[in-house]
């Protein structure tokens, strides 16, 4: 797995970096700024950059912006985002392509390495993994007419796991209950948000982008 890293606090980018090659990643590149990272997302073939959101000069969302660019150039670039607090349109923005290969992480979750480096590999992978505390804050529903309303508390669990990039596997271990049980939960979800019979993969996409889109 070949990694790009941008990170402009040099002890952060230089533990990313050591971590992941721990864990068999080879980093290509690892930059401290917005133009940076811009250069080295066209320059290097990688299979996922983890991504700081707000980098200099601006340390507004220069990362963010960066990413999805380079997204539009390349549908389903793998980018896995970080962030140091749960900002839900920068995770509605970075998923808006309706792509998998994405991902959006809080900066405390590389501590946790067995999660971050699961974030990666299932980013890298094509998957989807957004951090169970942005989930947390999004599902609650806030409107009547929010379609959140229409799911079971089951149904709910199911969407959140989901977001975190799980298999259907994965949500059923996790829930102690069958693969068959949450196909059919994925198959109310996805009914109740109104996403048309199509491709399973991205459908999860589209759930997950539903609710986010719901919370902004």
């Amino acid at each position: 797995m070949r990694a790009v890293v941008a990170e402009d606090l040099a002890l952060l980018r230089d533990g990313i970096v050591r971590l992941l090659t721990a864990h068999g990643a080879e980093v290509v590149d690892a930059v401290g700024t917005g133009p940076l990272l811009v250069d080295a997302l066209a320059r290097h073939a990688f299979d996922v950059a983890v991504v700081d959101v707000r980098l200099p000069p601006s340390f507004t969302d220069e990362g963010l912006r960066a990413a999805i660019a380079a997204r539009a150039r390349t549908p389903g670039l793998p980018v896995l985002v970080l962030s140091q607090h749960v900002e839900p349109l920068y995770a509605r923005d970075l998923l808006a392509d309706g792509g998998g290969g994405v991902g959006y992480l809080l900066k405390d979750r590389v501590m946790d390495v067995g999660r971050f480096v699961e974030a990666v590999r299932t980013v890298a992978a094509g998957g989807t993994a957004i951090d169970p505390e942005v989930i947390a804050q999004l599902l609650a529903p806030r409107t009547r007419d929010d379609p959140l309303h229409r799911l079971t508390a089951r149904e709910s669990e199911v969407l959140a796991l989901m977001a975190e990039g799980r298999t259907n596997a994965g949500i059923a271990a996790r829930m102690a209950v069958g693969q068959k049980a949450v196909s059919k939960h994925s198959a109310s979800i996805f009914d109740k948000l109104g996403l048309a019979p199509g491709e399973d993969d991205n459908r999860r996409v589209l759930a997950v982008l539903a609710y986010l889109e719901h919370r902004t």
